[in-house]
């Protein structure tokens, strides 16, 4: 049995939720590494809805380690709010199911009202963030001043960080014309959660590296999408962690070697939240069809999405980013009863055509997309659970997106209901 990384292989929202639900029930531990309460899983589990955006989906399962790994910027109220309402649910989530890297970084009250002050004002770049913070404590920690979820064990030390912490958020606040921060009000932020979260807290790259070696099947859950990575991204409209396959060895303290088969998460259109370039999007009827059929709405913030044909160069360049070994592609059946749909096989930036794109925001902003029409299909997908279900020109459409993108499709989801899944190849059994 190997290990599987889940990643979306697009701007996020592929339907990460569905899939990853259906592997963890395969799996024994379940890792997240990047990102924090920005995510949106939806889990359907024997009829009942669980929404996660900070847990690892592992926690619904009974029999399933969850971890949070050192990867994540982890808010301590949001760990507590969003374990209330699945004990209220009836799912206890205990140290004995979930434990928390000792050495990943806090997010903080100051980081939320920051990252909110930021993205409201009326000068700079609006980026279109979840304004939870994330951004503003990952800065914190590459700027080597994070409180970490260690420092909630040792309360003594808190004051000589918290002072560190505010000599730079208190510099920055002035400058943005906010009040500064009182050391005693942060120092009751915490002193007040931390015997909610130490509990849980462990040195995660050990216990990983323990049941690798005991013969756990690990399910690495990646946040966001390939496209949204900070390196990797349309830059500077991107999430602030590293969103790649890579990023699950870094952000969980095991090593490359025991990462396994990389499964990208793909929409069979293409969608995104917030700002940013985005070649192929329809803002016009063909969007709001997709839109509506999908029911393409955020589910952390709620946002309409945009949305646009299916983006073979943004996919392609994604599975080489993340040496995507097989595609789970989702929402076929959002397609049926189009008289054509349309993929994006190439760009043209300044009269030349190009197969991938630019890393500069302006040549983004540039790039026109190069068309190939299919015919539609008329029979629908919804609810095939095999070849044989399927419309041959659904076959076909799918058959000449693994050519294009240069990755074979592992998995194909034809509802939002975690049965009707065919499965051409089980990533764990690799």
């Amino acid at each position: 049995m190997g290990n599987v990384v889940v990643i979306g292989s697009q701007w996020g929202d592929e339907g990460k939720g569905k899939i990853v639900d259906w592997l963890s029930e395969r799996a024994d531990v379940v890792v997240r590494f990047q990102g924090g309460h920005n995510a949106g899983h939806t889990l359907v589990v024997d009829g009942v809805s669980y929404k996660l955006s900070l847990l690892p989906s592992g926690v619904v399962r009974s029999g399933k380690l969850s971890v949070i790994g050192n990867g994540v910027v982890f808010d301590p109220h949001a760990f507590v709010a969003e374990r209330k309402r699945l004990q209220d649910q009836g799912v206890s989530v205990d140290p004995s199911t979930l434990r928390i890297a000792d050495n990943a970084a806090l997010i903080l009250s100051l980081h939320r009202e920051l990252d909110a002050t930021r993205e409201n004002s009326a000068s700079g770049t609006k980026i279109g963030t979840t304004g939870r913070g994330i951004g503003p404590a990952y800065e914190d920690k590459v700027g080597r001043r994070a409180i970490r979820v260690m420092d909630l064990a040792h309360p003594e030390g808190l004051p000589e960080r918290i002072e560190r912490l505010l000599a730079h958020h208190n510099a920055l606040r002035r400058g943005l014309g906010l009040a500064e921060i009182d050391p005693a009000a942060i120092l009751e932020e915490l002193t007040s959660v931390a015997g909610e979260i130490v509990p849980f807290m462990d040195r995660v790259w050990r216990l990983l590296d323990e049941r690798r070696k005991a013969g756990a099947r690990i399910l690495f859950e990646g946040a966001q999408g390939t496209l949204l990575d900070i390196d990797h991204g349309t830059y500077p409209f991107v999430t602030s962690s590293n969103t790649v396959a890579g990023q699950a060895a870094a952000g969980s303290g095991l090593g490359p070697g025991s990462l396994g088969f990389v499964l990208g998460i793909t929409k069979a259109y293409t969608t995104r939240v917030g700002e940013g370039p985005f070649p192929s999007e329809q803002d016009n009827e063909v969007g709001q069809f997709l839109g509506e059929r999908g029911r393409e709405f955020g589910t952390v913030t709620g946002r309409k999405r945009r949305c646009g044909w299916f983006d073979a160069v943004l996919v392609r360049q994604a599975v080489a980013i993340n040496g995507i070994d097989g595609l789970a592609l989702t929402k076929l059946d959002v397609l049926d009863g189009l008289e054509e749909i349309k993929v994006v096989t190439g760009y043209r930036l300044d009269g030349e055509t190009i197969d991938y794109l630019p890393a500069s925001l302006s040549e983004q902003q540039r790039v026109e997309p190069i068309y190939e029409s299919f015919e539609g299909w008329q029979a629908t997908t919804a609810g095939a659970r095999s070849w044989s279900e399927l419309p041959a020109q659904a076959i076909k459409y799918v058959r000449h997106i693994e050519e294009l993108v240069q990755a074979p499709v592992t998995l194909l989801s034809t509802s939002p209901e975690r049965e009707d899944t065919i499965l051409v190849r089980d990533p764990f059994q690799d």
